[in-house]
């Protein structure tokens, strides 16, 4: 087996300024290497990577890494910077730089070396070491481990393996060893007076390589220091051994350090709970441990079924602000909302392209059903539809709810969607509902409850309590008002004409083209589903409906096309995923564009966006409408005037792809075409990418 790290792959003056510089100087190695296949590809990976997470740590260290199908072999590459690259690290520049490349199924014996060599990153003199080597070879020995360990601070391969090992019994269950080196006792030992508390964690993050086992290790390190027994278990890309149950139901506390949601999270349920990123199990270890010990002070059993943290996993830190975490709870309900509408508008859109437009008056196709009448099969469709339609409201607040309280928040949540149908809330009513019914829920949650009562709280209690405070709330004090808000938007959407209306186009259209499926762009659609999620919308709703999918459309074509038109601006594997990108964009996901974004956000984004705006001015202006909430070109069928339709959707493609190869003809390119300098691979896009590779 070849090593992961040479001397080739040293850089101990790296003059890069910025982060992408630097893992292009660290990447070209790999290639030299033939460790990196196509290098514009793999640094996409990198960024895509990024883009859900700065990589950078603590004491100065970056380390971007990523999974990727253009790498032949786990590599590493190390550069060390006199200047200091910014990494996002709250402390600063770092000066150390780590660029793990991983392929896309690498072995589990490569990553079980890649983490202990991220675990010996949380080792201070290990990282001295580093930045006191004098040539290229020596740094290489020492991140190998075959160094001797009075040069290396103890980063021996012995030392090595003796973090795998440490791994491999954390999640086997053994406790770390106590302070002092000594053993901790066993979590089956007899108690004493002074039995130490004990903590049971799980770490893990998106490629499951690096900060899963630096929270980890930084986790033990400062349980050693504060006298606690702590175990982890490690959620990595290498798989996972579970923790022995008699470890976990000894635990007095849990500390969730993730950004990927926990495996068999319900093995924890009962305890104090700590739910964070992984960032913070490793910047601030200590804290957790205290608030961890603070919780089960108090009594505080977040971790029990229905009183705990989210199952919505949190991306991010438990620093968010309150705009973050409400936009999370927000997108919650609406990601859970979208299927009902995909489902039953295309129903309901399909049960008039049979039936007519009059089927939304035929009677039950349970009181009356020809099985040789093309309209009974037409009314089943469209009251299937409708069925599934008369949902999204409860749905959206149920859900809300759900990712603000857990399970306790679907009940009220349910029932404060349910009442805004009943007074005709509608959408707005969904949403206050949902944050009404999350916010009482967690206040209920807050009150010291007595431990012969905990049982039967989330199953009972808070669900009885919490649907007469929110229903209570929705009759007769906030429903009204909401209502009234309610009709006078949809007033104003009747009324939009003209100039109005082509500025509504432009502003939807900009919204969905801006981040490309994230929260920005689900934020446009759920207004435009919303005003179709009647029986009988408007004709103005169905105008907004119309250039909201148009617009959404544009992206994922525009890059299609760009790349058959200009080739040579392309990377090999952008021009494959062009080839791909016709399909998407056809059938109205814009995510198509996603992986052209990741490698170039400060071109590929406006250029979508002036696509975008420009596409739903012109539906907009043509006056096309849309019955149906998903399916692009295939739903041509139900759109008005579709042919003025589909000119506004070539004109705002073509608009797109000219745009980007300006933009990208601009810059200097190499002669087989794929840019070179500084500004190639910008750094992360505007929208959250749904990791092509980069897991």
């Amino acid at each position: 087996m070849s090593d992961m790290i040479t001397a080739d792959l040293v850089d101990l003056d790296l003059s890069a300024d910025t982060k992408e510089a630097a893992a292009r100087a660290l990447a070209q190695r790999m290639v030299t290497l033939g460790r990196v296949t196509d290098l514009e590809g793999f640094l996409a990976d990198v960024a895509a990577r990024e883009a859900q997470m700065p990589t950078g740590l603590d004491g100065g260290i970056g380390i971007p890494h990523c999974r990727s199908e253009h790498v032949t072999e786990p590599t590493l590459a190390f550069g060390r910077s006199a200047a200091g690259i910014d990494f996002g690290a709250p402390d600063g520049p770092a000066d150390l730089i780590f660029l793990i490349a991983a392929p896309a199924g690498a072995d589990d014996a490569h990553l079980t070396i890649l983490s202990s060599l991220a675990r010996q990153l949380m080792n201070a003199e290990f990282t001295d070491a580093l930045r006191s080597a004098e040539d290229a070879a020596g740094a290489a020995a020492l991140i190998r481990g075959d160094a001797p360990a009075a040069d290396a601070g103890d980063t021996s391969a012995d030392s090595v393996a003796a973090s795998g090992a440490a791994s491999a019994d954390a999640a086997t269950g053994s406790p770390a060893p106590a302070p002092g080196g000594a053993s901790a006792p066993a979590p089956g030992a007899t108690d004493t007076a002074e039995r130490p508390f004990r903590i049971v964690a799980v770490t893990s993050c998106p490629t499951g390589i690096a900060h899963t086992y630096m929270a980890a290790e930084s986790l033990e390190n400062a349980g050693r220091e504060a006298g606690v027994e702590l175990v982890v278990e490690t959620q990595g890309s290498a798989g996972f051994t579970r923790l022995d149950p008699a470890v976990i139901a000894a635990a007095d506390g849990v500390i969730f350090a993730h950004d990927v949601p926990v495996r068999d999270k319900d093995r924890f349920a009962g305890k104090p709970t700590v739910d964070v990123g992984v960032k913070a199990g490793i910047n601030r270890p200590a804290e957790l441990i205290g608030d961890v010990r603070g919780k089960a002070a108090r009594g505080e059993v977040t971790g029990a079924p229905g009183t705990g943290s989210t199952p919505v996993e949190r991306a991010g830190d438990a620093g968010d602000n309150y705009g973050t975490k409400l936009r999370k709870w927000l997108m919650t309900g609406v990601s859970y909302m979208v299927p009902f509408v995909a489902a039953g508008g295309l129903l309901i859109a399909l049960g008039f392209a049979i039936g007519g437009y009059q089927i939304n008056a035929a009677k039950s196709v349970s009181e009356h059903f020809d099985w040789g009448q093309l309209d009974s099969w037409g009314a089943l469709l469209f009251q299937i539809g409708a069925v599934a339609f008369g949902f999204l409201i409860p749905v959206l607040a149920g859900y809300i709810a759900y990712g603000m309280a857990d399970r306790p928040g679907l009940v009220p949540g349910f029932v404060g969607g349910m009442i805004s149908v009943n007074i005709n809330a509608g959408f707005l009513g969904g949403l206050v509902a949902g944050l009404l019914a999350g916010a009482v829920v967690l206040g209920i949650q807050r009150i010291k409850i007595p431990p012969v009562m905990r049982g039967i709280m989330p199953v009972v209690v808070i669900p009885l309590i919490s649907s007469i405070v929110v229903g209570f709330l929705m009759f007769i004090v906030i429903g009204k008002p909401i209502a009234e808000a309610q009709k006078a938007m949809t007033d104003w959407l009747n009324g939009l004409s003209g100039t109005n209306a082509i500025l509504l186009g432009v502003l939807l259209g900009l919204m969905m083209c801006f981040d490309l499926g994230g929260p920005v762009n689900k934020v446009a659609y759920a207004f435009a589903t919303a005003g179709i999620a009647v029986q009988d919308p408007s004709d103005s709703a169905m105008k907004v409906m119309a250039a909201v999918m148009a617009a959404g459309m544009v992206p994922p074509l525009g890059m299609a096309l760009a790349t058959t038109v200009r080739k040579k601006l392309f990377t090999p594997t952008e021009r494959e995923n062009g080839k791909a990108a016709w399909v998407l964009g056809a059938s109205f996901i814009s995510e198509g564009a996603i992986p052209f974004a990741a490698a170039d956000p400060l071109r590929v984004i406006p250029a979508s966006m002036a696509g975008g705006a420009v596409t739903g001015a012109l539906t907009m202006a043509f006056g096309s409408t849309l019955r149906a909430p998903h399916g692009g070109i295939w739903v041509t069928f139900l759109i008005g005037k579709p042919f003025l339709y589909l000119l506004a959707i070539a004109i705002g493609t073509a608009i797109t792809a000219g745009l980007v190869i300006v933009l990208k003809g601009l810059r200097k390119t190499a002669p087989d075409g794929a840019a070179t300098g500084s500004d190639e691979s910008a750094a992360a896009p505007a929208a959250q990418p749904k990791q092509p590779v980069a897991a």
